[in-house]
């Protein structure tokens, strides 16, 4: 089956509720996008406003609140906001990775050994509690007796934390006024399940992953879980049985060969054009999802306009299902550029979004590069 790049990528729009249909949940929306990262939380708010309907304040806080979404490490090593029904198949996945095993990892951070001390330490300490992260490094400290785990421990990065978050130790509690806080999420969120075994994971969570960002290769999909971490043995095995049993159909795009859901072929095959300007956040899944080398999503001599230093995704502008420009907040108002390639610049529908995005009258601003 061989699709256009127009008919996959209406369709993505679509799946990922950029359409905005009426009556979609924060949690909804998180658990369609495979998660929404949350390094930078308004950025976390916006993924979501801008694919509702009728945008509320604090969606994301409120379902936090509410323990129906989870925020922890996860994809990537970043932050994210997972359903709590969700979280524990994608941990599963970057659990059995265990790159804090890899000698370069060890070399950098902590043994593997030290990781297991503190992975046992945290059990017990988080349980039924919830910790600043200073509080739980003296915790750690204290149980360890080892004091070389001091400065790790106490990095706002927090690397020798993350791998504690992927085999379902610990997550975010709620925040201490600017502090961060620890807990545990089988303390914290009512029926946690626990880590499933890896292969149950991956029959779950790449269909999901398909469901939003398909299709896609075996390749985007591992970048996008864990930076193409996981065995490839594994890998192909898991998409192949996938296959084999139906879920999965093998499809092709401008020549590419990639994996869709089965149940999704023919929804992509009559995909209705779906031409609307968005502007999406930093940090979007949109972009995320199939990567910024994706291609199809951006233009390569504009990728540097998009991924910046230090891992910052900038604000995207997104017309027929790509990105055609980058915009920015300003303290006179939304300053949009607009890539010349992209075509006449719509300027009455990048006002109307300016004003979705901040719930009223935005003054804009529109430069072509």
């Amino acid at each position: 089956m061989e699709f256009s790049l127009a008919q996959v990528l209406s369709w993505r729009m679509r799946r990922q509720f950029l359409d905005r249909p009426a009556g979609v949940s924060a949690e909804t929306i998180v658990e369609r996008l495979c998660g929404v990262q949350a390094q930078v939380a308004s950025a976390a708010d916006q993924a979501i406003a801008v694919r509702s309907s009728s945008p509320v304040d604090g969606a994301a806080g409120t379902a936090l609140e509410r323990r129906t979404l989870i925020k922890l490490w996860a994809m990537r090593g970043t932050l994210h906001l997972l359903t709590a029904g969700d979280a524990p198949a994608y941990l599963s996945l970057m659990a059995d990775a265990r790159t804090w095993e890899k000698a370069s990892w060890q070399k950098t951070f902590a043994t593997a050994a030290q990781i297991t001390a503190i992975a046992g330490a945290t059990r017990e300490i988080l349980h039924d509690r919830v910790l600043t992260r200073e509080q739980l490094t003296a915790e750690i400290l204290k149980r360890t007796g080892d004091d070389s785990l001091t400065e790790p421990l106490g990095s706002g990065w927090g690397a020798v934390l993350k791998p504690l978050a992927w085999q379902g130790l610990l997550c975010n509690g709620p925040s201490d006024r600017n502090r961060v806080t620890f807990t545990s999420p089988e303390t914290w969120i009512d029926g946690w399940t626990g880590l499933p075994e890896p292969d149950e994971a991956a029959a779950r969570v790449i269909p999901a992953y398909l469901g939003a960002f398909g299709p896609a290769t075996m390749e985007s999909f591992d970048q996008w879980l864990i930076r193409g971490a996981t065995k490839k043995a594994v890998l192909r095995r898991w998409f192949a049985d996938l296959t084999r049993s139906g879920v999965l159909t093998e499809v092709t795009i401008k020549g590419i060969m990639g994996y869709a859901r089965t149940t999704d072929v023919e929804n992509i095959a009559t995909a209705e054009p779906m031409p609307q300007v968005r502007l999406l956040p930093a940090f979007d899944q949109f972009v995320l999802g199939p990567g910024t080398k994706d291609e199809h999503v951006i233009a390569p001599h504009r990728r540097g306009l998009i991924s910046k230093a230090a891992g910052w995704i900038s604000p995207v502008v997104v017309a027929g299902g790509s990105v055609a420009g980058t915009w920015e907040s300003t303290a006179s108002g939304i300053t949009v550029t607009w890539f010349a390639e992209a075509g006449a610049v719509p300027e009455s529908e990048l006002a109307a979004e300016a004003e979705h995005l901040t719930g009223g009258h935005a003054d804009l601003s529109i430069t072509t590069a």
